[in-house]
């Protein structure tokens, strides 16, 4: 379980009153991170093309800086075997961020409840001693891992996968492997069309409502009259940029509507093969980014997988690297 100064700390964050404040969104999951200092709330060269204004946040996060000896609790359920490790109390979590260049642990740790809503990130003055401020407290790794883990409470998913919406419009999602051609894919597309690459490694996909309008008939004297129009919840599938992108270095905020997705292998004579349910959930959980330290998580994300399954059509496809694999897409009907 959770020290009572981590507690504390945990608790406090329930009550925040940073006077700098800073928000962004990635995958339509809203952070909130705070502190004293305007420089606590740095959003960073890779979160702040996906800062936004609204105060309505999914997560809170408070900066705390801190002299003493960070404590230790919890149990260790993952070890990265480089910069982070995770443990569990309980009633939360605790992620512990080593710097490349600083032997101590941890130089970040975030304490965060289990429902990844609110939390506080205890900053390590000794690692940042003659940086008065952490350039972006909430930078990598800390962005992704709390997006990932908050996922879990959606129906969401992050996929190793390059976003694509085409000059027709058309918006696929082609994942794969490291080493698959991802973005090779992705300056293919960029080198023949104007397209918008949403991200050409890690994209995320969520189920979200939408509004729709649905007109109302009555029928007078035989004949169909309008009365006018109600709204109506529906819901569909997006694919999300994010700020973690590849080689290719595309990384957007946008959103689109997911409409195909091909799993990237390499090949000869770009061969499209359409994938069962069963394969496609396969495919995707094989190349998607889930906390395996929860069997709840997993089973999640199956049944959301399932639910992509049954909604979006899922082809392999084998591919030469070259302008004929964009073709073969843009002139592909299923």
């Amino acid at each position: 379980m959770l020290t009572e100064v981590e507690q504390a700390a945990l608790d406090s964050s329930a009550r925040p009153d940073s006077p700098c404040r800073s928000r962004f969104s990635i995958g339509n999951v809203r952070v909130q991170i705070g502190g004293v200092h305007q420089a606590d709330a740095s959003l960073g060269s890779r979160l702040e093309p996906f800062r936004i204004e609204k105060p309505d946040c999914d997560i809170d996060i408070q900066i705390e800086w801190v002299t003493r000896p960070l404590s230790e609790s919890g149990r260790e359920v993952f070890d990265s075997g480089t910069t982070w490790r995770l443990y569990e109390g309980e009633t939360g979590f605790r992620f512990d961020v080593k710097a490349a260049d600083f032997e101590e642990w941890p130089c970040r740790r975030l304490l965060i409840d289990d429902r990844f809503r609110r939390g506080v990130l205890q900053l390590n003055e000794k690692c940042f001693t003659g940086f008065p401020h952490a350039e972006a407290p909430l930078g990598y790794p800390l962005d992704e891992l709390l997006i990932t883990h908050r996922l879990t409470q959606e129906r969401a998913i992050e996929l190793h996968g390059v976003g694509i919406v085409g000059p027709d419009g058309a918006s696929n999602l082609f994942v794969g492997h490291s080493g698959a051609g991802k973005s090779t894919t992705a300056r293919l597309w960029t080198s023949l069309h104007d397209v918008e690459i949403l991200s050409d490694d890690r994209i995320i996909v969520r189920e979200d409502k939408v509004r729709e309008d649905k007109v109302r008939e009555d029928k007078v004297r035989e004949d169909k009259v309008c009365e006018g129009t109600m709204r109506e919840d529906a819901t569909q599938i997006f694919m999300y940029g994010t700020p973690w992108h590849g080689e290719a270095d595309f990384a957007l905020p946008q959103r689109a509507p997911l409409q195909r997705i091909f799993v990237l292998e390499h090949g000869h004579g770009n061969v499209l093969t359409r994938l069962t349910r069963s394969q496609t959930v396969a495919e995707l959980f094989a190349r998607s980014f889930v906390p395996f330290h929860r069997h709840e998580y997993v089973d999640s994300a199956l049944s959301f997988l399932e639910r992509v399954a049954d909604s979006v059509p899922c082809y392999r496809y084998s591919f030469e690297p070259d302008e004929r694999a964009v073709e073969r897409i843009l002139k592909f009907c299923d």
